[in-house]
């Protein structure tokens, strides 16, 4: 009878780990995702662009 409070206490303690590290793992892909995002941004404005943006007078 006392074992089933612990166990209810580490499965659910489990659990939120096992949240934290898919929510770290989908945290750094979001974020090389917007790198890459953004360099490709870069690179296609810089290849684009004149002398003088256009907007510009």
């Amino acid at each position: 009878m006392s074992t089933e409070p612990h166990d209810v206490h580490h499965h659910h303690h489990h659990k939120n780990r096992h949240l934290a590290e898919r929510f770290e793992h989908l945290l750094s892909v979001v974020m090389v995702i917007a790198v890459v995002l953004l360099a490709v941004g870069l690179i296609y404005g810089l290849m684009n662009t004149g002398s003088t943006p256009s907007w510009m007078p």
